[in-house]
């Protein structure tokens, strides 16, 4: 886990003042990956005491901005963060609980995907998620 000066030097690196709530969002989304707003709001305000919604959301944008951390967003979900952020990991998500899991490119480099057909663009990513039943929930169902 990084230290305060970790998260500190992060935040200078990426020329953004170090202010006590960037400090504790970016604590947040590491302590908790794939948080939604929600929770990184309760999270930081356990941290830090009263935050308006506003600043929380104007602080992980921000640092998504930076490119501190990531926001993703599988379909039929709220927007989630993390702090794995440059690798172009994929991601694994629970169709009953919605838990997600981090998964590693399967073959090859960034992208991981080669498109058949370019159509001429300059891929510098490609997202892919998996859908299925965590652990938990496909022992729940007698599968």
């Amino acid at each position: 886990m990084p230290t305060p000066l970790d998260f500190e030097r992060m935040l200078r690196e990426s020329s953004l003042r170090v202010t006590s709530p960037r400090m504790a969002v970016l604590s947040a989304v590491h302590e908790h990956p794939h948080a939604d707003t929600e929770s990184i709001i309760g999270a930081v305000r356990g941290s830090i005491g009263a935050v308006s919604h506003q600043a929380v959301y104007d602080v992980l944008k921000a640092l998504t901005n930076a490119g501190l951390v990531r926001r993703i967003q599988p379909q039929g979900s709220v927007a989630r963060y993390e702090t794995r952020v440059g690798d172009n990991h994929h991601h694994v998500v629970c169709r009953s609980c919605e838990a997600i899991a981090d998964v590693d490119c399967a073959i090859g480099h960034a992208p991981c995907l080669t498109a058949s057909n370019d159509r001429g663009f300059t891929i510098e990513e490609a997202e892919v998620v998996y859908w299925g039943l965590c652990p938990d929930c496909s022992g729940a169902d007698g599968s």
